[in-house]
């Protein structure tokens, strides 16, 4: 396959070519966690490029100047544009703010995650999530040798597995950003093409819950939990990813953030 050459105007409406519908989603992120080699960033750079999106974010990345370091611009094969402006982060959490849905990209399944999905399906509720008010959807990729760790994938509410061979399932960061980013414009160009009729919420809907809200609950509820003496901070056992799990099965909406708070708001008052 030849090198693809990636110009400003590609970038800025990266669907937009004389056979694809003009499709620009700022609202698909790819995030890619502690990777430890820049020369995958600028590989996982090109596979968005090619695919259309071109919202990339790293978190805790070994080399720090990626974003000029050679074996990046090389491997990226013209995806500078793209390269240069990738954020990074310093945790997974701030990485994640202003998301609503997290998908975690895991080959193998996470304790206290529900059961891994296929990319078509994971897509389907990407998708999904954005017809509503706010919709903003992250798919989170671990480090290159052991890819996501249970912590990380417990800030996520969806894990999705990339079925392969049994034998022999190792892909490399960039392939798999490539498989995921392949079935992502699927399934965008599908729903173009077929019309589907938006989510419908009801008049002056806020939305569902960003992912900073609900690890601001998380937070408070572990907070109120300790004063009431239901919590043991010295012995957790595993209660808090339990109740992680728990309201990752559940799309919290931002007035439900709002009434959970005061309830604990009032609890601690007590």
């Amino acid at each position: 396959m030849s090198d693809v050459n990636i110009t400003n105007s590609s970038i800025e409406n990266p669907l937009k070519t004389a056979n694809s519908p003009l499709w620009q989603d700022p609202n698909f992120v790819f995030v890619l966690v502690e990777p430890s080699h820049a020369g995958n960033i600028g590989s996982a750079a090109r596979a968005l490029a090619v695919m259309g999106f071109a919202n990339l974010r790293v978190v805790s990345p070994r080399q720090t100047d990626f974003a000029v370091h050679p074996e990046a611009v090389a491997f990226s094969s013209g995806a500078t544009q793209l390269l240069s402006a990738v954020q990074a982060f310093d945790d997974l959490d701030t990485a994640l703010a202003d998301c609503t849905l997290a998908i975690a990209v895991s080959a193998a399944g996470r304790e206290f995650a529900s059961p891994p999905v296929s990319p078509e399906a994971a897509v389907q509720l990407a998708l999904q999530e954005q017809q509503g008010p706010a919709g903003k959807v992250a798919w989170v990729f671990g480090t290159e040798r052991t890819g996501l760790s249970i912590a990380q994938a417990q800030r996520c509410q969806v894990l999705c597995s990339i079925e392969s061979n049994p034998i022999y399932g190792s892909l490399n960061l960039a392939q798999a950003v490539q498989v995921i980013a392949y079935c992502c414009r699927q399934g965008v160009i599908k729903t173009l093409e077929s019309a589907s009729a938006a989510l419908e919420f009801p008049e002056g809907h806020r939305g569902y819950a960003t992912l900073a809200q609900v690890e601001g609950l998380m937070q408070h509820l572990e907070q109120s939990l300790i004063q009431i003496g239901y919590l043991d901070p010295e012995r957790p056992k595993r209660l808090m990813p339990r109740l992680r799990r728990l309201f990752a099965r559940t799309r919290l909406e931002q007035e439900e953030i709002d009434i959970l708070r005061g309830i604990l708001k009032t609890i601690e008052r007590q």
